[in-house]
């Protein structure tokens, strides 16, 4: 449901999660290059993986001292970056590690900050980011680091305008039984953002109308497979042929379980439309992969409605996402993520006569991001 709730957005792991689990606070957003029109699509994140387990500096799984000691990873990961532009070029992915203990966090409404001596304040609030990060080609060949050589620089102002409330399925008792592999709690599927990026040395301006931003959480004991997210804020109507300013549709892919044992993929699906919302909690949905996209193809519904989905990513606009999981281990099947998501969507409201088609929209600018089983 369309609910914000900056509590669940706060809330840090606890008991055995703290020692084997991780937190992210995603955001992405496109921004402008006033001098030549050139429109980017930039990605920050907050990342934190066994905050239990934090030591005097950054523990890297992937690092061979740690490994061979059998040391599990637990740090704060700042991730920034771009995704590749429409002809693939351009993409970057850059990470700056901190020990638990360099963080300072506050409770509800949550913020998070942590000071570099060498580059300055990395902030996190509901409201704003900002931060400086910079790596050096040297850096970047270490592979513990997972990451590449370049420099970015945000700030900017956050407005969240649509929520995506999971309820009872990511509530504090179901993390308690685990019944979720990774929980979600999206605060912010349709923001909209405001500021300035500097990305190698250019600039880009980043306003609300353009900037088609989105912010979420994931938390808990690993990511599952398949990993599965479509999230889309530019919706051009069908009906009147205009873009809809307040109007989203988010999808996340849940793994549910029963006492431990992992149960079938559940797909959570929430469209907002013209002021009124529609929260699907069971969807059928085929994924496809060829040899140059992603494709999707789902299909929700309920008592009143119905809604048909069909999106894709071209691989050469998507990064391949690295992370470790609690464990200090690398998935060997990438997660591949992309702004430049595309499709359409279909709306039907169920009658006595059977379906009515309310509007059919074109999807684009869309955060698509999937890992296969």
């Amino acid at each position: 449901m369309n609910l914000s709730d900056l509590t669940r957005n706060s809330h840090m792991l606890r008991g055995s999660l703290a020692k084997r689990g991780y937190m992210r606070w995603w955001h992405s957003f496109s921004g402008v290059q006033p001098e030549t029109g050139e429109a980017r699509t930039f990605f920050v994140e907050f990342f934190i993986v066994n905050p239990g387990l934090g030591a005097a500096r950054p523990i890297l799984g992937q690092h061979p001292y740690f490994r061979k000691r059998g040391m599990r990873p637990s740090y704060v990961m700042i991730k920034a970056g771009a995704f590749p532009d429409a002809e693939g070029n351009g993409g970057r992915q850059l990470h700056a590690f901190y020990p638990i203990s360099a963080l300072q966090a506050t409770g509800s409404p949550l913020v998070m900050q942590i000071e570099d001596p060498l580059t300055g304040l990395f902030l996190y609030s509901e409201d704003r980011i900002v931060g400086n990060l910079e790596v050096t080609p040297g850096e970047a060949r270490h592979r513990s680091r997972m990451t590449q050589a370049g420099a970015m620089e945000w700030d900017v102002k956050v407005q969240k305008a649509v929520s995506c409330h999971t309820g009872g399925l990511c509530n504090r008792l179901a993390e308690t039984f685990r019944r979720l592999d990774s929980f979600w709690h999206g605060e912010g599927i349709r923001s909209f953002f405001q500021g300035t990026v500097t990305l190698d040395g250019a600039s880009y301006e980043v306003a609300p109308e353009t900037g088609y931003g989105y912010a979420d959480k994931h938390w808990g004991r690993s990511t599952g497979r398949p990993w599965f997210q479509f999230a889309c804020g530019k919706l051009l109507s069908g009906r009147s042929d205009r873009e809809l300013r307040h109007s989203v549709v988010a999808l996340n892919c849940l793994h549910p379980r029963l006492l431990l044992f992992p149960l079938r993929p559940r797909l959570m699906l929430q469209l907002t439309y013209m002021g009124e919302d529609f929260q699907f909690s069971r969807c059928k949905w085929e994924t496809k992969e060829t040899g140059k996209r992603f494709v999707w193809h789902v299909l929700a519904q309920n008592q009143n409605v119905v809604v048909k989905l069909s999106g894709s990513c071209a691989k050469r606009e998507m990064l391949q996402l690295q992370y470790e999981d609690p464990d200090g281990y690398k998935d060997s099947r990438p997660l591949w993520a992309g702004g430049g998501g595309v499709g359409t969507l279909q709306l039907f409201r169920k009658g006595a006569g059977g379906r009515e088609c309310v509007d059919t929209l074109k999807l684009s600018d869309a955060l698509c991001v999937y890992r296969g089983m």
